[in-house]
This record gives C-alpha cells, structure tokens and sequence, in this order.
C-alpha cells in the first residue's frame, strides 16, 4: 500500500463527501436513530446525490484554511480539515484504520501549523478518536462534554489540545 498525503481539491469533495459519511457514521453515531442520524450529518447524508445543491453544499463544508486527503492508489481514504489552531476533523476509512493513516495527516498538519507560526492545537475528539489523539501527544483540555454535528445534538467529545514545538524537521 503506497500511501499520498497531498492538498485537497475541489474535484475531491463527492469522494470526500462520501468518506466522511460513512466514516462518521460507523464510528460515531450508532447509537443515533435515522432521524438523528441524518441531523448529525447534515449535508453529508447527501453523499450519495449527484443533485447539484447536495454537492455544492457539501463542497462547502469541506472548504477550510487547510484541508489534506490521503491516498491510497487513486482512492481517497482519508481527510483532515483544519484551521488556524484548530484541527477540524479528521476520518479515515474503516479498512484503513491502524495503518499509520491518520498519524500521517496529523503529522502534516502539525507541520503546516508550525511553518505558520501556529503553536497550539485544539480539538473537540469523538470518544472513539481519543486513544488516538492521546497516542499523538494530544491532552484532554476538559472533560467529556455535550457536543454537536449540524443540527444534532448530544455528541459526547473530548476537548483535546497539543502545544506544538518545532523540531529540526519542521522549523
């Protein structure tokens, strides 16, 4: 498996769209019903829609200041959306998980927060994503708290924050 972790493209966003929607869903809202579930995945549950406005919508939603997709051959999968001292989401394909994956879009997005002058991350991790993060160098900033998806409500998440330092690779 040969790995590319590059920018991401707005090409990218159906294919994207749809990581993102099953990503989320098998890993962090079984407990949700349909109805809850389509809430939390607001445009996302769209993923499937040629529609012009689902995709437009969900194009969107993908839009940040950075935004990186791994690959694997010619197949997305993986995603992290991020901003300034912010890592927004991050998901990987069930199949890919524990494969360095996700480890490699952090480790660039730390990167590019550092070449910005960026010195601290924060995130709000699902509790599923927590060993993970910790595994990274990421600290629970809080306790577990009550959080949202688009119009869903009761997310269970873990603020976690990480004090960058740059290093001779990343100066």
């Amino acid at each position: 498996m040969m790995i590319t972790i590059r920018d991401y493209r707005e090409d990218d966003a159906p294919a994207v769209g749809r990581l993102i929607a099953a990503t989320f869903s098998e890993f962090n809202l079984a407990f949700a019903s349909p109805e809850q579930l389509n809430a939390f995945l607001g445009p996302f549950r769209h993923a499937d829609s040629a529609e012009p406005a689902h995709q437009e919508a969900i194009a969107r939603v993908i839009r940040s200041d950075i935004v990186f997709v791994a690959e694997d051959g010619s197949v997305i999968v993986g995603v992290l959306r991020g901003r300034k001292e912010r890592l927004a989401s991050l998901f990987v394909l069930g199949d890919h998980h524990r494969q360095g994956i996700g480890r490699q879009l952090v480790r660039r997005f730390e990167q590019a927060c550092l070449q910005r002058g960026w010195m601290v991350i924060r995130l709000a991790s699902t509790v599923y994503a927590v060993p993970f993060y910790q595994a990274m160098g990421y600290k629970r900033s809080t306790g577990l708290r009550s959080g949202w998806s688009f119009e869903g409500q009761g997310l269970s998440i873990q603020p976690m924050k990480k004090v960058l330092t740059p290093s001779k690779e990343c100066p």
